[in-house]
């Protein structure tokens, strides 16, 4: 007899375990030999991770797909495995080892990727075992890691492939660089914020009697020391012809522009198009600029003129490169100003140095104002530093020669977007793409294959034996070669993980099976950090794509629709719902919440809600235990001769086929809808109510009709229901 009430806290680890022990979700089973194989790989979580609600969306919509697919006899593959997440799991490291007080750099190198790979093995899988608690039906006894031994040599294959070809190179270019981690960080680890200052001051600014107001050097530095970000410097710059004349310009970075070389003004600016062609001499440095003739340099915004600084602006650099101005990088690595400065700055900090330019325009005479400002700072997202665009060597790969056969197999059909408006953001981004920054200046990852002779030579092999070979070739004996110290961007070993993880290089009989995989569900953010990576690589080594739908999902917010952030308290824990209400609720919560192209508005009201759903289901089905509804062998629901049961086998019947349409055409809100509303509003408030004078009559005959098809739906229920709450069913 069923318990009197459903307690998911008593039941679920059970269930679960009872899953595993049986091996229901092992793909290759060989009674399905012979079925259609359906492959879905995960998206490698941090190894860093815990469970948020971003996971927990994700992964319970590619659980309704490999659950309902397995149960339409499929042979499914559901790819699990972990991200290695260079800076993420570098950072949690070098913070341990610091709260250690045990100085990781003096360690070197060697001795810090044992202190990580320790800490991978106690803490790695913790995420591993919270999509266990939301019952994700991976097959666990594949599960991969992007730095296991398989994959690194499936990273080191394609780096050298690609370098061979000519798509990897190196290059001095501008980055987003992180002066405090002292690495190059990709577009998604890069965290606009809004900064707002409160100092205002101008040259001509009076007090109520009239008289100049002094600048307030202190004050500006209290300012700065709280905030120094958030306010619009504008400067004066001297012609060249007349100094008595000269041409404004607005910074929210002063020090800057102690590296600029060159000042742009749109070509139809009525106002100011007469100064193209002219020069002008750059404040506190001296140095000669030519004013150019630019489109970039909007009429209508600031000053009209724009200060180029092609080392330290990403649209400058842009900009240089079209006029051919000179790049001088004025910082180094820690953000401290080097010595192409002149020599009153160097060795100050970027933020000391933005004070001292500040007061020593004002001193020159040639500040004319600073306003408080609204602008967007960009922070690294692990370890909150401000980012500098810098200048320096790195390892970059040719997207766009890449990005040709991945642009063309989305537009053919090859590989089709649900919904289909994100095609646009893919199509327009692979049409836009710069080169891929690959190189991170990191220990935690996969090193580079490359290595260096005396003079620079660099020699690139899967090995150093295959280098020093190479090498001696080159020079005629043997020489010591020094390896490259850097590491892969966490997204180049990530981009081949649906066929890595397969197996390749080596030629798999799962790689022969499970490739191209059947779907990818993934969120709107990564479509071009991961998706069109994937795209490139799959094609470039597989030579078809890497899945053929790829199902793009919201996020999910509070009920207000504020994104989740520490920072308001709306973050709601998946673990705490789970804890409180059973993953079923959670999971059912989340489908039914699924819409097409918009995020998920959460409220705990609509899992407890759905709590009571289960609750709704489990007493109808102590209902039918109690009044002898059971299976009745060779029941043939079409025979029913009763007008309700005919009813009630027509209905289970036409929900079977919305609830089919739906999943099949990724309408995840459609399906559980069609389930939901034929559980409660169909089965429960109607065809239980009008069967109980039948359970309780004396006629035998109808009663045991009535039994069999209320046990018959019931099973039809379970099974339906079972992609989306499988604890339950």
């Amino acid at each position: 007899m069923l318990d009197k009430t459903y307690d998911p806290s008593e039941s679920e680890a059970r269930i679960y375990a009872a899953w595993e022990k049986a091996e229901a979700f092992r793909a290759g089973r060989p009674e399905r030999a012979k079925a259609e194989p359906y492959s879905i790989v995960i998206p490698p979580p941090n190894v860093t991770g815990s469970l948020h609600m971003g996971h927990a969306l994700n992964n319970t919509l590619q659980d309704v797909l490999c659950r309902f697919e397995r149960m339409r006899g499929k042979d499914v593959l559901w790819q699990p495995g972990t991200d290695h997440a260079g800076i993420a799991t570098q950072l949690v490291v070098t913070r341990q080892l610091e709260e250690r007080q045990v100085d990781w750099r003096k360690g070197g190198r060697e001795k810090f990727l044992e202190e990580v790979w320790k800490w991978k093995a106690q803490s790695g899988g913790t995420i591993v075992n919270q999509l266990k608690r939301l019952g994700a039906s991976c097959d666990w006894t594949r599960e991969r890691f992007t730095m296991d031994e398989g994959l690194s040599k499936a990273v080191l294959k394609v780096f050298v492939e690609l370098y061979d070809a000519g798509l990897i190179y190196r290059d001095k270019r501008l980055v987003n660089w992180d002066p405090e981690f002292q690495s190059a960080v990709s577009d998604l680890e890069v965290e606009p914020r809004e900064h707002t200052g409160s100092f205002k001051w101008a040259r001509e600014a009076k007090d109520k009697d009239g008289n100049p107001v002094p600048f307030n050097a202190a004050a500006l530095k209290k300012v700065l020391e709280r905030d120094p970000n958030g306010h619009m410097y504008y400067i004066r710059y001297p012609l060249q012809d007349d100094p008595a004349q000269f041409v404004m310009v607005g910074t929210t970075r002063p020090e800057t522009m102690l590296g600029d070389t060159g000042v742009a003004i749109h070509p139809q600016n009525k106002k100011l198009k007469g100064l193209i062609g002219k020069k002008c001499v750059l404040p506190l440095v001296g140095r000669e600029i030519p004013i150019v003739a630019d489109e970039y340099a909007d009429p209508e915004k600031g000053t009209g003129a724009v200060k180029i600084t092609p080392a330290h602006d990403q649209n400058d650099w842009e900009v240089g490169k079209r006029h051919k101005l000179e790049v001088i990088n004025i910082l180094d690595a820690k953000a401290v100003v080097n010595e192409n400065a002149p020599k009153a700055y160097q060795g100050l900090g970027r933020y000391e140095a933005r004070l001292k330019v500040v007061v020593d325009l004002v001193a020159a005479g040639v500040l004319e104002k600073i306003e408080p400002h609204t602008h967007a700072v960009p922070h690294a997202q692990r370890g909150d530093a401000v980012i500098e665009y810098w200048l320096t060597d790195q390892w970059y790969v040719d997207a766009a020669t890449l990005a040709k056969p991945a642009l063309a197999a989305v537009k053919s059909g090859k590989t089709r977007f649900v919904p289909a408006k994100y095609a646009n953001d893919y199509n327009r981004w692979l049409e836009n793409i710069h080169p891929w920054c690959i190189s991170r200046q990191l220990w935690w990852g996969h090193q580079i294959p490359a290595w260096y002779g005396p003079d620079g030579e660099v020699f690139v092999a899967e090995s150093e034996n295959v280098a020093l070979g190479e090498a001696q070739r080159h020079y005629g004996s043997r020489v010591t070669l020094t390896r490259d110290p850097d590491v892969l961007d966490t997204w180049f070993s990530s981009a081949l993980w649906p066929f890595s993880t397969l197996g390749w290089p080596q030629q798999t009989k799962e790689l022969e099976r499970y490739y191209p995989t059947s779907c990818l569900v993934t969120g709107f953010d990564i479509i071009f950090f991961w998706v069109a990576r994937m795209m490139m690589d799959g094609l470039h080594f597989m030579k078809e794509v890497p899945f053929r739908d790829v199902y793009i999902h919201g996020l999910v917010r509070d009920e207000k629709g504020r994104k989740m952030s520490k920072s308001i308290g709306n973050v709601i824990d998946p673990l705490e719902l789970i804890d409180k209400y059973g993953a079923d609720a959670l999971r059912f919560t989340l489908t039914a919440m699924t819409t097409q192209g918009r995020d998920v508005k959460l409220t705990t009201t609509r899992v407890e809600g759905y709590r009571n759903f289960a609750t709704k289901l489990w007493n109808a089905a102590r209902f039918c235990e109690m009044n002898g509804c059971a299976r009745a062998e060779g029941f043939a629901p079409k025979s029913a001769k009763s007008v309700l049961n005919r009813w009630i086998a027509g209905e289970t019947a036409r929900a079977g086929t919305a609830l089919t349409e739906a999943l099949d055409a990724y309408r995840f809100n459609d399906a559980a809808s069609a389930i939901y509303d034929f559980t409660w509003g169909v089965y429960c408030d109607w065809y239980l109510e009008l069967a109980k004078p039948i359970l309780a009559g004396s006629e035998e005959a109808a009663k045991a009709e009535a039994r069999a098809m209320a046990a018959w739906v019931l099973d039809q229920i379970l099974a339906m229901l079972h992609p989306f709450m499988p604890f339950l069913t």
